[in-house]
C-alpha cells in the first residue's frame, strides 16, 4: 500500500484507459509516474481548494469503506463458527461497502491496491490530457502542468471523472 505500489497502479490503469497519454508519458521518461508524487502523499490538499479537499477526504473515506477491515481486530474466538457461504449473506454484507468498493468487489478487483485516490489522479491527468500531449517535452514540463492546478481544479468534476474511469478500467480488465 505504498506510494510506490500506488505509482505501479497508476501506470496499470492509465496504459489501459488512455494508452496514448501513457506512452507520451513514457516517451518523456515519465513512465513511473513520480510527478504524481505529491498528489499521492498529501491526497490533493494543494491540487484543490480546503473546502474541495475536505470534500474529496469525505467521499474517498465513505465510497472506499469496506466492513471486513474491521474484523482484522476481532478477536480470533468471535469470528469462529461464522460462516459467509449463502448468496444472500454475500448480497446483504456487499450493501455495507462504500459504492466504489463495492464495484471492486463485484468484478474481482477487491485484492488490487486501486484506490479512489488512484483514478482521481488519473482524473486529473485526463482533464489536464490535451495540455499535456501539445506542451509536455519533458517531465519537467508535466510537474509545471500539475503544478498550475493548484486550487483551480473542481472536486466534483474530478470526482466524477475518477468514476467513469474507474468504471471503463474495469470494463477493460474484467475477470472471468
Amino acid at each position: 500500500m505504498g506510494v510506490q505500489s500506488h505509482l505501479s497502479t497508476l501506470s496499470q490503469i492509465m496504459k489501459t484507459v488512455d494508452p496514448k497519454l501513457h506512452q507520451h508519458l513514457e516517451d518523456l521518461d515519465g513512465g513511473e509516474y513520480l510527478f504524481a508524487f505529491r498528489m499521492l502523499m498529501v491526497l490533493f490538499r494543494r491540487e484543490f481548494s480546503f473546502a474541495d479537499t475536505l470534500y474529496l477526504w469525505e467521499l474517498m473515506w465513505g465510497m472506499e469503506y469496506n466492513p471486513s477491515n474491521f474484523s482484522k481486530y476481532e478477536e480470533p474466538d468471535r469470528t469462529k463458527g461464522k460462516e459467509a457461504s449463502s448468496s444472500a449473506v454475500y448480497d446483504k454484507t456487499l450493501k455495507q461497502y462504500g459504492k466504489f468498493e463495492r464495484k471492486n468487489m463485484k468484478t474481482g478487483h477487491a485484492e488490487e491496491n486501486c484506490s479512489l485516490a488512484i483514478f482521481l489522479v488519473t482524473s486529473v491527468l485526463e482533464i489536464k490530457n490535451r495540455r499535456i500531449l501539445t506542451e509536455a517535452k519533458g517531465v519537467d514540463d508535466v510537474v509545471q502542468i500539475l503544478g498550475d492546478i493548484t486550487s483551480n481544479l473542481d472536486a466534483k468534476k474530478a470526482c466524477t471523472e475518477a468514476l467513469k474511469l474507474q468504471k471503463k478500467y474495469l470494463s477493460k480488465t474484467k475477470k472471468a
